[in-house]
Formats: structure tokens, C-alpha cells, sequence
């Protein structure tokens, strides 16, 4: 066996595979982001309500980074804002609203179907989702449906809480 010289140990040491020819940590290329519950590799792209978003880390953490909006169909489900992201979508997810994000301000009630929700982290690490913008940021796949009235009324308001 011949021996390595100089540049073969170099380009072997930066190749990312250790002494053994396993995979050393500095070629783990970090955690999957979720999408609906679905994993996906960090660099992996996808096309949800007419944007595309890729799977990126920020302090070791997956996360979404939105990018260019497209005018091509969703590429993974969308199932809307229905309940809490943690452990379904990563950070930067975006999704449509639903009656789960109804809230009140005074005694109007806010129907979360009126806007697109992304799923961010407060400073403790708990996952929720915030309000992104109006839901005409979302581009709808044709047939998809769509998020409908809230089944709640502004009766159910009481000084800004949703009863």
C-alpha cells in the first residue's frame, strides 16, 4: 500500500470522513426541518402557498428560510394552522390560518383565517404560531380548499378573551 503524501491526507481530512472512513461531525450537515410532520434534509426545497422555502439551521435549530415566490403548485400538504407547530412544522414554516388562531380584541372577535401564520419560538423555546401577514399572501393550489368562516361569534368575546 502506498502512502499518503501531504495533499492525499489533506484532501481525505477535508472530505468530512474521519481516520476510520465514517463520517466525521464536521460533514453532519445538521437536524431536518418538518413540513406537516414530513422530514426534510437540510438544503431540501419545497413550494407552499406560492413561495419556495429551504430547509436551513440557525443555532443548531431547523428552520424554514422563505424565498421567491413561484407561481407553480404546492409541493407538501398544507393542512392550515390547526393546532400547535411544535413537533409538525419547524421554525419559518408558514401556513393559512384557521379558527384555531381566532382571537379578540374588546368584544370583536379576529377570525384567524384572515391571515397566513408562521411558526416562530419565544425565548423560552415554546413553538407557536404569530401572524405573518393577510391571508392574500397565500397562494391557494388550485382545488385546495380553502380555510371557511370561524364557527365562533363575537358574543364569545369578554373584554379581549376568547371565552
Amino acid at each position: 500500500m502506498k502512502a499518503l503524501g501531504a495533499l492525499g491526507v489533506v484532501a481525505l481530512a477535508s472530505s468530512g470522513f474521519g481516520a476510520a472512513g465514517a463520517p466525521s461531525a464536521a460533514a453532519d450537515p445538521g437536524p431536518d426541518c418538518l413540513w406537516a410532520g414530513a422530514s426534510h434534509h437540510q438544503g431540501a426545497e419545497i413550494i407552499a402557498g406560492g413561495s419556495v422555502f429551504t430547509c436551513t439551521t440557525a443555532a443548531a435549530v431547523p428552520r424554514w428560510e422563505r424565498g421567491a415566490t413561484v407561481r407553480r403548485a404546492s409541493t407538501v400538504p398544507n393542512p392550515g394552522s390547526t393546532g400547535n407547530p411544535f413537533g409538525r412544522f419547524s421554525l419559518g414554516a408558514r401556513q393559512p390560518g384557521t379558527d384555531y388562531n381566532d382571537y379578540c380584541v374588546g368584544s370583536q372577535l379576529i377570525e384567524g383565517a384572515d391571515s397566513v401564520y408562521e411558526a416562530v419560538a419565544d425565548r423560552t423555546g415554546f413553538v407557536f404560531w404569530k401572524a405573518a401577514g393577510p391571508i392574500g399572501n397565500w397562494a391557494f393550489d388550485q382545488g385546495a380548499p380553502r380555510p371557511g368562516p370561524s364557527w365562533r361569534s363575537a358574543s364569545l368575546c369578554d373584554d379581549g378573551v376568547l371565552g
